[in-house]
């Protein structure tokens, strides 16, 4: 597990930019971290490298916006969600196992048993003192173990 600190939202954006190599297909990535952390801010970064052209918001009261990318990409809040039977309802299940699709999942921590066993998770914090300051943390799990090691290598050489 590794650590990265960006000292503004051009060196968040910026890493985020150079992990995006990494993604594959299949890619279930959990972004974690407080109320304005960052989790958009990296998502942004990240789908504009994989070829998204148009805005890409915070999907807090749609659930989902769906991009379209080098891979299909789905990207979920689950901030307003109270029950993890609400995830039925978006499709949650069937988008996480698309073998071809990228997931992206804002407040993976709110409902940890129905995340995926295979997944990266970043969380992104922020430290004290320094508004713009943040500390990202990159693990990975079961097949996606691998991914995320190539993303700390990628994150490594960002320059």
């Amino acid at each position: 597990m590794k650590e990265y600190i960006t000292e503004s939202p051009a060196e968040t954006i910026k890493l985020a930019k150079c992990v995006a190599a990494a993604v594959q297909p299949g890619t279930v990535l959990c972004l974690k971290g407080d109320l304005g952390a960052g989790k958009t801010l990296f998502t942004q970064g990240l789908l504009r490298e994989l070829g998204v052209d148009r805005d890409v918001t915070s999907p807090t009261f749609n659930l989902l916006n769906i991009y379209t990318g080098l891979v299909p990409i789905y990207h979920f809040d689950l901030y307003r969600l109270e029950t993890a039977d609400e995830l039925y309802d978006t499709g949650f299940y069937e988008y996480v196992d698309d073998p071809d699709g990228l997931s992206v999942i804002e407040w993976p921590d709110k409902f940890p048993d129905e995340m995926p066993a295979d997944r990266v998770c970043i969380s992104i914090e922020r430290i004290d003192g320094q508004d713009n300051k943040r500390k990202l943390t990159f693990s990975g799990y079961g097949e996606q173990e691998r991914t995320c090691r190539e993303m700390e290598k990628l994150a490594d050489t960002c320059d």
